[in-house]
């Protein structure tokens, strides 16, 4: 039967995590690895389907704001669709009871996986979140066998500053599938069907629609480059909690009829190669940033924050860092300037092929970790 993993994350919708994830398991020998999906969220996502037919089981165990609740039935799961040879958590800092109670019940590997860098905001935090906070880095520590994270940021922030020293503890790139990005895309198309026009200056983003993507302040950099240049619009892939007021944001600066929100899609990459001219990623903070590597991928000039890992900068030439105390108007002179910039985009992309992000490395090197657990346990 091979290796038993069940994977705990909040649901499997179109994010970073998630779309690693749904890579993972189309590319992984399933000969060897049986993957299953606890999922916090009652609300079906958007990969289940795919799951499914791929064999996966998809397990809903609510209410995680009770604990307790959560615990009993995280137990539950674990007994009556039992013996998991791995549990593997994507939840943050709630990777530590999950983890408890994975190790309570015997599972023997329980790996606790950091995909962002929620430093700053938890430095905020006020003093009941801090108790929460330091309880489930001391779970994580005590009830985890591996450490696995996106990037050396999300590392510091979920296992601490001298996590480089501890031996069960990795960085693993979460690679992205490649295969979309070989394919010519009609451009003229593509545009057409979002009704942009054909000599339009397309600044794209990719991501949810929450508080660390910054979306007011990349509205504000839109609203500077559509003083600068006419033919800007702007597109905006993805959606979330914060999508309403943004689209009142647009309102307010008088840019909504050069703002368009396309919701969730399945043909990210579609966009990515057709439609934009530039990918503007002003993150407040970021584990890694995939939607980063796939703009790379499709040979994209990427204007992004500075507070981003470096990690994620693989293709130097299309990347330029800017800080987040620079002005708008600033931003909106480095995104402009950097239109048309871009060469020998069959290069980038076979750049990122020979490198950690292309997905057959990344499931190699989770692969090779599961290997060297059972080995361990055995």
């Amino acid at each position: 039967m091979g290796m038993r993993i069940l994977h705990v994350v909040s649901g499997m919708n179109r994010a970073g995590t998630e779309t690693w994830l749904m890579n993972v398991v189309e590319h992984v020998d399933r000969r060897r690895f049986k993957m299953d999906f606890l999922v916090h969220s009652t609300t079906p996502g958007a990969y289940d389907k795919r799951l499914r037919a791929l064999g996966c089981r998809l397990i809903v165990c609510p209410t995680p704001s009770r604990p307790w609740t959560y615990a009993r039935n995280l137990k539950r799961v674990l007994r009556d669709y039992g013996l998991y040879d791995v549990v593997h958590s994507h939840v943050n800092h709630f990777n530590g009871w999950v983890l408890k109670v994975a190790r309570a019940a015997g599972v023997p590997v329980r790996i606790a996986h950091s995909h962002s860098n929620t430093s700053q905001r938890d430095a905020r935090a006020s003093l009941a979140r801090r108790v929460y906070l330091r309880l489930c880095k001391r779970w994580i520590r005590n009830c985890s066998t591996l450490r696995l994270a996106c990037s050396r940021d999300a590392a510091v922030s979920l296992f601490g500053p001298d996590w480089h020293g501890d031996a069960d503890t990795h960085i693993l790139q979460c690679g992205i599938d490649l295969t979309p990005f070989r394919s010519p895309v009609d451009r003229a198309a593509v545009r057409a069907e979002l009704g942009i026009a054909t000599d339009a200056v397309v600044l794209g983003h990719v991501g949810r629609f929450h508080y660390p993507k910054n979306h007011a302040f990349l509205m504000e950099i839109a609203a500077e480059a559509a003083k600068r240049e006419p033919q800007v619009v702007l597109l905006l892939v993805g959606d979330g909690p914060l999508r309403r007021r943004i689209e009142e944001k647009a309102i307010s600066l008088g840019i909504r009829d050069r703002v368009i929100f396309t919701g969730v899609r399945d043909d990210v990459h579609r966009l990515l190669l057709g439609a934009m001219d530039a990918f503007v990623f002003p993150s407040l903070y970021e584990g890694l940033g995939l939607a980063l590597v796939e703009a790379q991928a499709a040979g994209l000039p990427c204007i992004i924050s500075d507070v981003i890992p470096r990690e994620a900068d693989f293709v130097l030439p299309l990347i330029r860092r800017i800080s987040l105390s620079a002005s708008p108007a600033a931003w909106a002179d480095a995104v402009l300037a950097n239109i048309n910039s871009v060469l020998h985009k069959a290069e980038y992309l076979r750049l990122i092929e020979q490198s950690s992000f292309n997905i057959k490395a990344s499931v190699a090197g989770l692969e090779e970790l599961y290997g060297g657990t059972s080995r361990k346990s055995a």
